[in-house]
This record gives C-alpha cells, sequence and structure tokens, in this order.
C-alpha cells in the first residue's frame, strides 16, 4: 500500500511539475513577439512563479529520492510550432493573451483532476498543487486585461 501511495504522489507531483513545465515553455515561445513592454514583464514575471513551483517541485522529488519527469523534446517542439502558427496571422497581444488564457486553463484542469484523484497525496504535494492553482487563477485573471 505505501508503493501505491508513492506512486500516487508521483503522479501527482508530476503534474504538477509538468504543467509548470508547460507554463515557462509556452511563455519562452510568446514572450518575444509580445508588442507591449508591460505584457512582456508580466509574462516575465509569470514565468518566474513557474520556475518557483518548478524548484519546489523539484525538492520534492529530490525528498522522494527520484528524479522528476520532464516534458519530452516533441511535446516542447509541438508547443512552439503550435504557437508559431497560431501567430501567422494574427500576432498581436490580445491573440498572445488567448492563447495564454487557453493553455493557463487546460493547466488549471488538469491540476483540479489531480488534486481530486489523489486525495490521500503527500500533504506537501497537495499544498504545492494548491499553490500553482492560485498562480494560474491569478494569472488568467490578469491575462484578460490584455484581450
Amino acid at each position: 500500500m505505501i508503493f501505491l501511495k508513492e506512486n500516487k504522489n508521483m503522479n501527482f507531483l508530476n503534474t504538477i511539475y509538468k504543467t509548470s513545465e508547460m507554463g515557462i515553455v509556452g511563455i519562452n515561445d510568446v514572450i518575444d513577439k509580445a508588442k507591449k513592454e508591460k505584457f512582456r514583464d508580466f509574462l516575465a514575471k509569470q514565468r518566474k512563479e513557474y520556475d518557483k513551483v518548478l524548484n519546489l517541485a523539484e525538492n520534492l522529488y529530490m525528498a522522494f529520492g527520484v528524479k522528476e519527469k520532464e516534458l519530452g523534446t516533441m511535446v516542447k517542439m509541438n508547443s512552439k510550432m503550435m504557437s508559431e502558427m497560431k501567430l501567422m496571422t494574427n500576432n498581436s497581444d490580445e491573440m498572445i493573451a488567448k492563447m495564454m488564457m487557453e493553455g493557463t486553463n487546460k493547466g488549471i484542469i488538469k491540476l483540479n483532476k489531480a488534486i481530486n484523484e489523489n486525495p490521500d497525496a503527500d500533504e506537501e504535494i497537495k499544498e504545492l498543487g494548491d499553490k500553482l492553482i492560485q498562480i494560474m487563477e491569478h494569472n488568467y485573471e490578469q491575462l484578460k486585461i490584455y484581450l
């Protein structure tokens, strides 16, 4: 039973890690295309928040004695390609904000599902998942300004 709980902990932690990493990848794909300096600054701040969560997740991986599972190269390349395709005809800050909101919403859904599927998860992992959801919900609201 301990193994099963550890496996669920790792699945939940993997979701947190990959969601944070995907946030960073998504921001990196679009930040240089943002026109308004204020928007670029906001995206850079968002990226730092995701990076902090990523570092906390890495610390939890170490505490559990396992290695993090990073996003695959194909996922990262697909993200970049999709961003470039969507921005080919409309590369406005509004379109970037819309794309970021869509990605953020997907992350929030994925994390809420992971929380619901892992009610017995380690308290530190649950807290980190909750923290990431709060960050993403705040970011989602702030992105509305740029629509």
